[in-house]
């Protein structure tokens, strides 16, 4: 089978991909999360929470930031919340959500499947369910679906590298190589995360781990990305 990406842009004012968040604190990675991406296109695709993730969690993941963003904070604070979850505590409940202001970052799904990918595509173009940068609120600032953004017999790496451009770059920050964060097999060297959705189901949301390598991709003069 022929290894196919599709590309697709997150970016928006605000986006929030939280991989740890516990209770009153509430974090964001850097980038979009496997599981934040994930759920996004089941969105898309009108998938319940109980359907079967595995053809989508096999997909393998790569980002580029094109705008880093800068890492914000919500300070909160809410009254009675027992009248909506008796297991509350009592009293007002503080918590710290934090998010990334105006980032733009380049996401690449690479598989063999490529009617899967094309079903993507067209969900993310017209999709079943309101689709969010990583939390209800957080809409997208643009399109997600790129209608150029499958690349067929292209890998990972390779299309993260030859797309131009989706957004400029934070003042002072022209010259400066973009990070990306690939999605890499166990054995080799790089980061463990655990993101990877197996259930998305309320009560019993469960994630499997991955392996990521962070890189950073050469600019030229223009800011585009060296190909």
């Amino acid at each position: 089978m022929i290894k196919c990406t599709l590309l697709l842009r997150c970016a928006g004012p605000m986006q929030s991909w939280g991989s740890r968040s516990r209770f009153s604190e509430r974090d964001t990675e850097r980038e979009p999360t496997k599981s934040g991406v994930i759920g996004l296109i089941c969105a898309a695709l009108g998938r319940p929470r109980e359907a079967a993730l595995d053809n989508l969690a096999s997909l393998r993941l790569g980002v580029r930031a094109d705008r880093e963003g800068v890492v914000m904070r919500d300070y909160h604070t809410a009254l009675e919340v027992r009248k909506s979850d008796p297991k509350a505590p009592a009293g007002t409940v503080v918590s710290n959500r934090y998010y990334l202001a105006d980032a733009a970052f380049l996401v690449g799904l690479e598989g063999d499947d490529e009617a899967l990918l094309q079903e993507i595509q067209r969900a993310l173009g017209d999709p079943r369910w309101p689709i969010f940068l990583g939390r209800k609120a957080f809409v997208p600032g643009e399109p997600v679906q790129l209608t150029d953004g499958l690349r067929r017999g292209v890998g990972l790496e390779e299309a993260l590298r030859g797309y131009p451009r989706i957004a400029a770059p934070q003042r002072d920050a022209r010259d400066t190589p973009m990070r990306t964060v690939i999605e890499v097999p166990f054995g080799e060297e790089g980061e463990t995360r655990q993101d990877v959705p197996v259930s998305f189901v309320s009560d019993a949301r469960r994630f499997a781990l991955r392996k990521v390598r962070i890189g950073a991709l050469p600019v030229g003069e223009d800011g585009a990305p060296c190909t």
